[in-house]
């Protein structure tokens, strides 16, 4: 007879590395990240997104992930994302990229775009032939309605995001910032502005919609 341990042990949730949204493969890599965003399901105890469990017992190692990705012909895109923020794994990442880059259709990695922030340089240039696409998290119109839904731990993070938008025009083909309608304070019409003047795309999300 199994103790009441051993059955807890067998009914835990593997843990989710790859996983699958319409005709994409995901890539979960961390749940560490450079902001603490209200919105997020993490802060409110959901680590799930649809019906994936994605809260990590450890960080994953290049080789666990190139294996999530599957087959990558197989998928429209790759997609760097999960709950927390790729880019605090900027090597391995870029590793994963440069391995699976040969097999993909498409490699996208949704960020907060602080990755120049934490790392104290100009990271853009590394993603060269590597990524195709950035998802940016915008979220807001200015700093003060960033600050507030965000709560970036680090000083400075929503100019950080958007110099690092510039830089990285020059070196990923497709970039799109996000924000999400439904932010109490957040002007949607006013954020696609900013991706205007930018010259990047937009898109809107849905407050509460997750994958």
């Amino acid at each position: 007879m199994s103790s009441p341990r051993t059955s807890a042990i067998k009914t835990l949730p593997a843990q989710t590395i790859g996983y699958t949204l319409r005709d994409s493969r995901y890539l979960n890599i961390t749940n560490r990240c450079t902001l603490r965003c209200e919105f997020c399901p993490k802060f409110n105890g959901m680590w799930a997104v649809q019906d994936y469990q994605l809260r990590l017992d450890h960080e994953p190692t290049l080789e666990e992930i190139v294996a999530a990705a599957g087959n990558p012909e197989d998928y429209r895109e790759i997609v760097f994302c999960g709950l927390g923020e790729p880019t605090l794994r900027l090597y391995t990442l870029l590793e994963a990229a440069t391995r699976l880059r040969h097999r993909a259709k498409r490699i996208r990695l949704n960020t907060d775009g602080l990755a120049n922030l934490v790392y104290g340089r100009d990271v853009t240039p590394d993603m060269e032939g590597l990524i195709d696409a950035l998802s940016v998290s915008l979220n807001a119109q200015d700093d003060e309605t960033y600050n507030t839904h965000c709560r970036p731990k680090l000083p400075g993070a929503y100019e950080a995001m958007l110099d690092f938008v510039k830089c990285a025009r020059e070196f990923v083909p497709e970039i799109t910032l996000t924000a999400i309608d439904g932010l109490p304070g957040v002007d949607m019409a006013a954020c696609e502005k900013i991706a205007q003047r930018l010259r990047v795309g937009f898109r809107r999300r849905v407050l509460d919609v997750v994958g």
